[in-house]
């Protein structure tokens, strides 16, 4: 079956509801549904709710969607906000001249709205950039790094084929006190070293995809109390609905998976993630 034709399938119908609800800890809702469309992102969130999911981290990886992840947070109590400009958007930025007015945007989205818990997502994208524009990454990656040391905020992780650099980056400017790497995509040993240096790990819906021992080996190795789960909506859906439109509802499909490969029981792994996600975002209902 071809992606086209899957896409065409339909809603994927509602999976059993998890035992303990959970958090979508990086969904990009104004793609899914539309950033016009907020009876679609409210039914979105009700769906979510429905199965168990009823907290959602909306990411936004530019400037307007930025602005459009901090008003959702603050019109919505199920939402927080990650603001940022994605490594791939920096050095379009850059050739344009408006990096810097960029920076300082997000800068105020974060520093003026407590329901923005996030710096990111940021980091490094080796696949989609091209050598020529890395520096420039490098460059906002490290002022996303003061970003969110300065307000206290989360920093969520985008890597992308560049798993030492990242590392390296974050090593030379000190990281935050919180550090999210969203849809981990490294192995074992830069699972171990994440772990080591006290970051927690994100897995997404592609730990379910036939190809990706290599993810689901990494997730063994990761403590649960380091374990957090996400769709990064609406891409990665997980098997077997992989090609279709993912969205929060289907994390449950996730959340099992990863609770066969670590050996636990689904209340368990449900119980450590959403303990781990307040540690790593606060309360829904504060602020």
């Amino acid at each position: 079956m071809t992606q086209a034709s899957s896409r065409r399938g339909g809603r994927p119908e509602p999976p059993e509801p998890l035992p303990v609800p959970v958090a979508d800890s990086h969904c990009h809702l104004d793609i899914a549904e539309g950033p016009d469309d907020w009876a679609a992102v409210e039914a979105a969130v009700e769906r979510a709710a429905a199965v168990g999911v009823p907290r959602v981290v909306q990411i936004g990886c530019d400037v307007r969607g930025a602005r459009w992840a901090s008003h959702a947070a603050t019109r919505h109590p199920a939402l927080l906000a990650g603001v940022a400009l994605h490594p791939n958007e920096a050095p379009r930025l850059a050739a344009a001249g408006q990096l810097d007015a960029a920076l300082a945007e997000i800068e105020e989205l974060v520093r003026s709205n407590p329901r923005v818990r996030a710096v990111g997502e940021t980091g490094l994208d080796h696949f989609r950039t091209t050598e020529e524009g890395w520096k420039v990454q490098e460059e906002a990656f490290r002022a996303h790094i003061a970003l969110a040391k300065q307000y206290d905020r989360t920093l969520v992780i985008h890597d992308r084929d560049a798993h030492e650099d990242v590392l390296r980056v974050l090593a030379e400017e000190g990281a935050p006190d919180r550090v999210l790497m969203h849809c981990f995509s490294g192995d074992p040993a830069m699972a171990r070293e994440c772990v080591r240096r006290g970051y927690y790990l994100s897995f997404a819906g592609n730990v379910t995809f036939k190809n990706a021992q290599n993810l689901r080996d990494a997730l063994a190795v990761v403590p649960l109390e380091r374990l957090l789960v996400e769709t990064d909506a609406p891409y990665l859906t997980p098997v077997p609905y992989r090609g279709r439109p993912n969205a929060s509802y289907l994390i449950p499909l996730t959340v099992r998976c990863m609770a066969r490969v670590k050996d636990v029981d689904e209340e368990t792994l449900c119980a450590a993630i959403a303990a781990a996600t307040e540690e790593v975002f606060g309360s829904w209902e504060a602020a």
